[in-house]
């Protein structure tokens, strides 16, 4: 175990650095894509713009200007923004980080929870009206864009029925600081979390339910009832327990995807200016020093969320110890 944390780990940081080296190509070494041009101005002079390649040190060799900005990322944490000078973006992105964090984690909890018991009832019904009526529901849930069920959920609780005493309670757009107020920092996620969790309990709970099933046909199961367990045994000590290996998978992409910026709509939709939203401002003014903490930011989740998940593994699936 101890060397296959370890050759994650290599991998790791290998990937983090290729992803590094790439975005940083793409917006630096790409022909016609002079930062320098775009810091200053449109209408600049060859020497304004000569002035400010030597202030931002664009004008040194490639790998020189990578190792740099490396530094000033990793170890000095002092790198500045091309659009608003003088604003650090490595500061930026931890104030965000909380509140993309609270966001996701929120929602997983509510993902994952609803999900395994929709998969495990369905599949414990299967090919019964409840099955296909829960099947339906997740499928329903799947195919709500989030932006439009974030849109619904302000019409609703914001204007339409906030003075009612169902929604009276919904404060106003924004996040709330945990540390000042954590019945405020509930109430302010808690519609975001519900509104970001409904795709991924539709998706889950299928994937859940298709796994089940495979699972129930294995030879273990089949011992499991010569044994005289009952069918309530089998499938919640047995059988879940193996399936939640393709759970497992899904939640490590997608946590490390979102928690990296990809819950943009949901933040934008409802006010909260995470990392996604942060990565949004920063693409519509190419301001490439917030792209490239960003981008790598959200490298660091999936990368670490894919090396958690292969940990994992063997702790719900007894066969993949036997395999290692």
């Amino acid at each position: 175990m101890a060397s296959t944390i370890i050759r994650r780990l290599v991998h790791m940081v290998a990937v983090l650095f290729g992803i590094s080296v790439l975005v940083f190509l793409i917006f630096f070494a790409t022909p016609g894509a002079n930062p320098a041009e775009r810091i200053a101005g449109k209408n600049a002079s060859p020497q304004t713009v000569a002035r400010v390649e030597r202030q931002f040190g664009l004008n040194r060799p490639l790998p020189i200007q990578y190792a740099l900005m490396m530094k000033k990322i990793f170890i000095t944490r002092n790198l500045t923004s091309y659009v608003n000078l003088g604003e650090k973006v490595v500061p930026q992105v931890f104030k965000a980080a909380p509140i993309t964090l609270s966001l996701v984690a929120g929602a997983a909890i509510i993902w994952i929870v609803v999900a395994i018991a929709i998969g495990a009832v369905a599949a414990a019904f299967r090919n019964s009206w409840i099955d296909r009526l829960l099947m339906v529901l997740s499928l329903i849930g799947i195919s709500m864009p989030v932006f439009w069920v974030g849109t619904m959920a302000n019409l609703f609780t914001q204007g339409i029925w906030h003075h009612t005493w169902l929604f009276s309670w919904v404060p106003p757009l924004g996040y709330v600081d945990f540390s000042k107020s954590p019945v405020l920092w509930f109430k302010s996620l808690l519609i975001p979390w519900i509104t970001l969790a409904i795709l991924y309990i539709g998706l889950y709970a299928r994937v859940l339910r298709a796994a089940l099933i495979e699972t129930m046909q294995e030879d273990f199961i089949r011992t499991a009832r010569a044994k005289g367990l009952s069918e309530r045994q089998v499938l919640l000590r047995h059988a879940l327990r193996c399936s939640l290996v393709s759970v497992v998978t899904l939640f490590g992409l997608d946590f490390g995807v979102l928690v990296g910026g990809g819950a943009l709509l949901t933040e934008v939709v409802f006010g909260l200016q995470g990392v996604g939203y942060l990565t949004y401002q920063a693409l519509e003014t190419l301001d490439l020093p917030m792209i490239m903490a960003t981008v790598i930011y959200a490298s660091v989740f999936v990368v670490v969320s894919n090396a958690v998940v292969d940990i994992v593994y063997a702790a719900f699936d007894p066969r993949m110890r036997l395999r290692r």
